[in-house]
């Protein structure tokens, strides 16, 4: 019998049309599921459109966005896999995750090892496309993306991990234009940080009522039936910090109008959430994906 819970999509484009015996490895790395790969990439998108700002040529952007495009595709699926391997215990006591593939015994350990390392040589090959200074700010995510699997046994904020994890594409994308980190990109970065921990906070309410009873803490657990002033906060502090970014660099006003719209698309995530409804808290964790075009949007606009 199909696990009605199960965040695993049954309708999924990608695993209609590959062969079947791909079907659990593609859902180990969750590239049935993009929206992973999305709130990856975005904030390397906007770190690259900054740091080309005043002097972007097409022929680069294109170049970049593709590039970052591949690399956050196979890291996500690599942080998955990665993240699936350590968590197969705790996933088999959680009735969303359950039916993975690793706590279902659709994948062995060994073949998801294996699996894991074939991705990060993809991901290495990609990154040595770059200058070096990049390659060194590179390999340091992996001190994040190794650590963070841990961060839910010790603590309940590890939605803020999350963010420091997800949001080092930001100080990856400026090195890799500029050859250097600077204030603008901490800024972003640090804006980014407080992005995630919005969003991952509404992600993580699909599973309060399981995480105690696996183990899992969570700012979900913590902040509990009273998350929405947190939320409020944490998209405000992202806002600020997304704005005072733009400030630094001397950025025209399609910036701040990509801003504002996307603020609203922050405020209504928050107002029209409904925290006792997993499925409701699913979709607006997708919805960043609305906010962060709007944003990219107003980067690029500002260009011109």
């Amino acid at each position: 019998m199909a696990n009605k819970e199960s965040d695993i999509p049954t309708d999924s484009w990608l695993v209609k049309n590959t062969p079947k015996n791909w079907h659990p490895f593609i859902r180990l790395a969750r590239f049935d599921r993009p929206i992973g790969s999305w709130l990856l990439l975005f904030p390397c998108w906007w770190s690259l459109s900054m740091a080309t700002h005043n002097f972007l040529l097409l022929h680069d952007i294109i170049y970049l966005f593709t590039i970052f495009g591949i690399g956050a595709l196979v890291m996500r699926g690599a942080g998955c896999t990665y993240n699936d391997i350590i968590d197969r215990d705790f996933d088999s006591k959680v009735s969303r995750t359950k039916s993975r593939p690793l706590p279902s015994g659709e994948v062995t350990l060994n073949k998801a090892i294996f699996f894991l390392g074939m991705l990060i040589i993809i991901g290495f090959l990609i990154l040595s496309t770059l200058n070096n200074y990049a390659i060194l700010v590179g390999v340091l995510s992996l001190i994040l993306v190794f650590t963070y699997p841990f961060m839910k046994r010790v603590t309940f904020w590890p939605q803020l991990f999350l963010g420091l994890t997800f949001n080092w594409g930001v100080l990856l994308a400026w090195a890799a234009v500029k050859e250097e980190i600077s204030f603008t990109a901490v800024l972003l970065y640090f804006g980014g940080i407080f992005w995630t921990l919005g969003y991952d906070t509404i992600y993580a309410h699909q599973d309060r009522i399981d995480d105690p009873d696996a183990g899992v803490k969570s700012t979900a657990r913590i902040l509990g039936p009273g998350s929405k002033p947190w939320l409020y906060l944490f998209y405000l502090l992202a806002l600020i910090l997304f704005g005072c970014a733009g400030l630094t660099l001397g950025i025209s006003w399609p910036f701040y109008l990509g801003l504002t719209f996307g603020a609203v698309q922050l405020l209504w995530q928050v107002w029209d959430l409904d925290l006792k409804s997993p499925k409701d808290c699913l979709a607006k964790f997708k919805s960043n994906r609305l906010f962060s075009w709007l944003f990219l949007g107003g980067i690029l606009a500002s260009h011109f």
